[in-house]
């Protein structure tokens, strides 16, 4: 047995903020949104998937956003990513160097941490 891929990363949201979601994972980082199943749809939450970056965001209700734990995402201009999150009134934080790696910290609009890097070079 081995163990081949990550097939989607689920994060935690509180009930009813689906269009905050949105805002940030569909109109800021654009990834596009995935409908759910009817039968998960009821749930709450949403989907947002572009090949193989897959974030859900799942209703907990006794919701407490992720500060360590986090996904990193890899994207093509970390530094213009962030100016476009710090315009929108988003939270980015800059972080200590990790080598080959052009990186920052954002807030999800729930307070989840994400990663945001860009390989150097």
């Amino acid at each position: 047995m081995t163990i081949l891929a990550i097939e989607h990363v689920q994060l935690a949201m509180p009930a009813g903020e689906e269009e905050k979601a949105r805002a940030f994972y569909r109109d800021l980082l654009g990834i596009a949104e995935k409908q759910k199943p009817p039968h998960l749809a009821k749930r709450g939450g949403c989907w947002f998937e572009d090949g193989p970056v897959k974030i859900h965001l799942g209703v907990e209700a006794e919701f407490r956003p992720a500060r360590k734990a986090h996904p990193a995402l890899v994207v093509d201009d970390v530094r213009a990513l962030a100016e476009r999150l710090k315009a929108a009134g988003v939270r980015v934080v800059e972080d200590e160097p990790l080598e080959g790696w052009d990186r920052v910290y954002a807030d999800d609009p729930f307070g989840n941490r994400i990663e945001l890097m860009t390989p150097k070079g």
